[in-house]
């Protein structure tokens, strides 16, 4: 199922270093872990749902490489980012 382009549009604007800043790890990251809160209720009420499972592995993954990748460039933007998605409690 897609994500609600407003909702989207909304999450870009919230994170985005620019005006049409898409492509940015913390946009991305903010993306995926919309999507991640999204499917978590899915798969706690079908847990045999092992394919979709899968996906959300890997979105997942993405998230954590992303964050990764901010951490190794940018300390205090991962930081900011990590407090504002509270992640890593």
């Amino acid at each position: 199922m897609a994500f609600a382009t407003l909702n989207k549009a909304e999450i870009v604007q919230a994170h985005a270093r620019g005006a049409n800043d898409t492509g940015s790890p913390e946009v991305q990251v903010a993306l995926l872990t919309a999507r991640i809160n999204e499917l978590t209720p899915h798969f706690k009420a079908n847990p045999k749902d092992h394919h979709g499972r899968r996906g959300l592995l890997k979105m997942v993954n993405s998230r954590k490489r992303l964050l990764a990748y901010l951490k190794d460039r940018d300390l205090p933007r991962y930081a900011a980012l990590i407090q504002k998605l509270g992640l890593r409690k």
